[in-house]
């Protein structure tokens, strides 16, 4: 589970540090195999990508109330397809809002 896990999080960390589109919230050495944080660095936008993912069916993707930005949970349950799909429709977004 611990190497599934590993490879969720690194195909989204991974996607993170190449763009400078989105911003990971979390420095390299304290970031979470479970909860993955990142925004635009534009609250506008923020709201827009979480309005236009629950459309393409990516749920539960709002941050913390009090923090904003997007939190992916890839928790055990989460398949890899998830994750994948969630990185498909970041670039997708991020091309159309660049």
């Amino acid at each position: 589970m611990k190497k599934k896990n590993e490879e969720k999080a690194s195909i989204l960390y991974d996607y993170l540090d190449q763009t400078t589109f989105y911003k990971c919230a979390a420095e390299k050495d304290s970031r979470s195999m479970m909860n993955v944080t990142f925004r635009t660095g534009n609250e506008e936008l923020d709201a827009k990508f979480v309005e236009e993912a629950k459309k393409a069916g990516i749920v539960s993707i709002k941050g913390h109330r009090k923090v904003g930005g997007m939190r992916a949970s890839i928790y055990n349950a989460m398949p890899k397809e998830g994750v994948v799909a969630l990185v498909n429709f970041m670039k997708k977004f991020e091309k159309g809002n660049k």
